[in-house]
């Protein structure tokens, strides 16, 4: 939620009390005060009938331990008057407005050629929301968000102002159809969060309400995750702290953080340790925590191996802060080994080192302006070996088309976009050019006001970047997806696009179904090209070391003209710190066998799972297949 969701609460929760008013004065205030209430319906003539069984399951232990009974059971009214007041958001609505979305993609999309602008291929219903999503070496997709409070798209959905059990997260790990299968769904497995109790007063165990954390790949493949929502007071931070191992797909929690954050941002450095900073605390939003935290704790051995899960493992703080005024700061480890941190705000733009545990001021941002949630990337070295040196920062400003180059201590404006977009995303493809996908006017605002899904086309219009730098607008996604939206590369090419709950219940064809979210399919032109793919047969079992040659085994070396190293994704609010893109030597050629040169260090390339490309000169990449860098090894 935004500063404007929070303005949009507030009109809420006015107008909530209005209703409230009424509905206290036409039914009594607990049952047995009057003949009628003892059967079981209110007595007031055009009051909203209300039985005692409604009562019964719709009262709060906890609201009658803390206000008294009387007093609970008018809340329990209240409540249930407003429902029966409020009209709720009609089915037909929801499957005219995807009805118009297919039809009105397939026109427009008609004009353009796959080969050059890609398409758009599947739609699968999903049952999660895919607010946060991370691919894992396992070529499965994890997909993470929370329990709906409300399936109504024309108000707040997730349970960021709820305390007690209603503030729960979720979780599935999707399976995606095989890469020649343009009509499969995938398949969903849940994967419940912990259970935990938070400390919220309630003594309420649920699901880890985990949503609205930051996220980052740890160097044996597993997901940390950390932070969350503790509920109330318009986003307020969780201290929680995950591991997700992908191999047996379990979760293994750690010590809780410090701080409490809500909306941080987390970055795995050349050390393989986790960066953790920024996010609103433990007293609700506005009150960001500044400090810097550390997974696992310095004197903590980092985990390689993936037999080596994290369980209760300890973290500790940097000496110094990170003075963000805003949440979620995009954040690179870049090749000189420290971590530069990109805020939204112009003039808050930093640079940490993680050897020497000391930060450094960077020149402010040439717009001169804040930012809403937007794509950035860092950009690909052309150097083989070299990791990137250089940052693009794109979305977050729907006035400005502009792009801001940081590299070398110093802005650039880059190449402009069609149009400024807030809550985009923009993905390093394995040739090398970047694409646009998702945007919004604002949060939660499709440029029809808050909480109105009707969405100008724009937003749904695709961007691609060519080799030249120039950017063209491509074809149009299914679903305008905006807020908490996302895109992953997955290992065979093809992009998943999901998230945007508000976008996802506006659209949902049955919402009494379970199957809350979608995924969308994208094949990139690279993946129109006809002719043959190249073929990619072996890769090193296990780990690589830095600067080292190894061999992978090709099914038709002929194509090969590039290797390439691709970063898997994990994103939430535009924010995906983990992505990036490194070319490899080639050393030599003997029949099928291509001998590479692994990137120089882990400044280059930090430890953990890479998906390996072989690409032809056309920039067709084959299937990827996963590898592990490693120190020493």
């Amino acid at each position: 939620m935004s500063r404007r969701g929070i303005h949009r609460s507030r009109r809420w929760t006015f107008a909530a009390g209005c209703a409230v008013v009424v509905l206290s004065v036409t039914a009594p205030a607990a049952l047995g005060s009057t003949p009628s209430a003892r059967h079981g319906f209110d007595p007031h003539p055009g009051g909203v009938r209300i039985t005692r069984e409604q009562i019964a399951k719709e009262i709060r232990p906890e609201e009658v331990k803390a206000l008294g009974r009387p007093r609970a059971e008018q809340l329990a009214r209240d409540r249930i008057g407003l429902r029966a007041v409020d009209a709720g958001y009609p089915q037909p609505i929801r499957n005219r407005s995807l009805k118009e979305h297919t039809g009105s993609q397939a026109e427009a999309n008609a004009a353009f050629s796959a080969a050059q602008s890609g398409e758009f291929k599947q739609y699968i219903k999903s049952p999660d929301y895919g607010d946060h999503v991370a691919l894992l070496p396992t070529g499965k997709v994890l997909l993470f968000s929370f329990e709906a409070v409300e399936d109504n798209p024309n108000k707040e959905t997730a349970p960021t102002q709820v305390i007690g059990r209603q503030n729960a997260g979720r979780a599935y790990v999707w399976t995606p159809p095989a890469p020649d299968d343009d009509t499969g769904t995938g398949t969903f497995k849940a994967v419940p969060p912990p259970t935990v109790d938070m400390d919220d007063g309630l003594n309420e165990p649920r699901p880890a309400p985990i949503f609205c954390a930051g996220h980052a790949y740890l160097p044996n493949g597993m997901v940390g995750i950390f932070g969350g929502n503790l509920g109330g007071n318009h986003g307020t931070g969780a201290h929680l702290a995950f591991v997700f191992d992908p191999w047996t797909e379990t979760w293994h929690r750690q010590q809780d953080m410090a701080e409490g954050r809500w909306y941080p941002s987390v970055v795995t450095g050349a050390d393989g340790r986790q960066f953790i900073t920024s996010g609103h605390g433990d007293v609700g939003w506005g009150k960001l925590s500044k400090t810097i935290e550390r997974f696992p704790a310095k004197n903590t051995a980092v985990s390689f191996d993936k037999s080596s899960v994290p369980d209760n493992q300890q973290l500790d703080k940097w000496q110094i802060k990170a003075d963000y005024a805003t949440d979620y700061p995009q954040l690179f480890s870049l090749r000189d080994g420290r971590i530069y941190g990109f805020g939204r705000d112009y003039n808050q733009q930093y640079v940490f080192d993680p050897a020497t545990e000391t930060s450094q001021k960077l020149p402010d941002r040439p717009d001169e302006e804040g930012r809403k949630y937007g794509s950035a990337v860092p950009l690909p070295n052309p150097t083989p070996g070299n990791g990137p040196d250089s940052a693009l920062i794109l979305g977050g400003d729907r006035n400005n088309p502009k792009t801001y180059r940081f590299s070398n201590g110093s802005w650039t404006q880059d190449s402009s976009r069609a149009f400024g977009r807030t809550m985009d995303d923009t993905l390093i493809f394995p040739d090398g050019r970047l694409w646009t996908v998702n945007g919004a006017f604002d949060i939660r605002d499709y440029g029809n006001g808050e909480y109105n899904p009707t969405a100008d086309d724009k937003w749904r219009q695709t961007e691609l970047r060519g080799t030249d730098g120039t950017w063209k607008l491509g074809p149009q996604q299914r679903l305008p997806r905006g807020y908490h939206s996302n895109a992953v590369i997955l290992p065979d090419g093809r992009i998943m696009i999901t998230g945007d709950e508000l976008q996802e219940i506006a659209n949902n064809p049955d919402i009494k179904s379970g199957m809350n979210g979608s995924i969308e399919i994208f094949k990139p032109p690279y993946l129109n090209q006809g002719g043959e793919r190249p073929g990619l047969r072996t890769v090193p079992d296990g780990p690589i070391g830095y600067d080292t040659d190894f061999q992978v085994d090709t099914t038709n070396p002929r194509l090969a003209r590039k290797v390439v190293l691709m970063a898997p994704i994990t994103s939430t609010h535009s924010v995906d710190t983990s992505q990036r893109r490194i070319e490899l030597r080639i050393n030599a050629r003997a029949g099928n066998t291509l001998d590479l040169q692994s990137p120089l260090s882990a400044k280059d390339a930090p430890p953990g799972y890479y998906l390996l490309y072989v690409l032809d000169d056309r920039g067709v990449p084959s299937i990827g297949k996963w590898v592990q860098l490693r120190p020493g090894a």
